[in-house]
């Protein structure tokens, strides 16, 4: 039986993006060696030519995912990367009520792996990292969160203006709103009791659109990718509701 194929967002002569599903690995890792589907290889198969990353997203994130066709549109596609001239929009579930919007500017040390990054350097300095975000919805259920008899949530819109490891998640860990599912950040028995009434384990950190130059003829691109069957079913139980109002919203989900 044929692996499923991966949706295509956008394919051109020398760029395509996938709606990558949660838990998929970008490329291989020795990290990681008993896992046997990778985006990369997964998509390169699939169109029938080598495909390039530009940029990642980490292993448990959905989302819009870019790769060049060739190694000259990858350096023209890293460099605006570099220059964060490439806009990132998130949606993200993070634990209690995150009001209005602000902009976290809160440096972040390098995040290394204990086996992978053995040797690096753990004196250096805390990196520049800023995260914009905007509450779009809150959301309350009927079932304790440690001393609290009820759960609160908030559906929020993240921009990141740069590019650290694990940002997002760190960023909003933080504020002391941790990203549901989060097995690195969150509290593992609230994301047990989170499965365990809603019935998915995993983050809830979506990747919903990159907005770019086409590094060759210069047009605007807006790609959007849309949310998976989790996000749709934990929408409808958390009937999120706008700052504000009573009505449910529907835009985002």
């Amino acid at each position: 039986m044929s692996p499923p194929l991966l949706p295509i967002l956008y394919q051109d002569d020398t760029l395509v993006a996938i709606c990558k599903p949660a838990g998929m690995l970008v490329h291989r890792s020795w990290l990681d060696r008993h896992e046997t589907r990778f985006a990369m290889q997964t998509l390169r198969d699939q169109i029938g030519q080598h495909v390039f990353p530009v940029h990642r997203l980490d292993r448990p994130t959905s989302g819009v995912l870019l790769f060049a066709l060739n190694s000259h549109t990858a350096r023209l596609l890293s460099q605006q990367f570099e220059a964060q001239q490439i806009r990132k929009s998130y949606l993200a579930i993070v634990r209690g009520w995150l009001h209005g919007s602000g902009r976290i500017d809160y440096p972040l040390k390098e995040a290394l792996d204990k086996i992978a990054d053995c040797m690096a350097d753990t004196d250096k300095p805390p990196q520049s990292a800023i995260t914009d975000y905007r509450c779009l919805g809150f959301s309350e259920l009927p079932y304790p969160c440690g001393p609290h008899p009820s759960s609160r949530f908030s559906l929020l819109q993240l921009h990141p203006h740069s590019g650290r490891k694990h940002q997002l998640r760190r960023h909003l860990k933080h504020l002391f709103h941790p990203i549901l599912g989060d097995s690195n950040y969150d509290d593992k028995k609230q994301n047990r009791a989170l499965a365990t009434h809603t019935g998915i384990p995993r983050l809830l950190l979506h990747a919903e659109s990159l907005s770019f130059q086409h590094p060759h003829n210069g047009t605007a691109l807006t790609l959007n990718a849309p949310v998976d069957n989790d996000w749709q079913h934990i929408a409808a139980i958390m009937a999120f509701r706008q700052p504000e109002t009573t009505a449910p919203i529907n835009t985002p989900i």
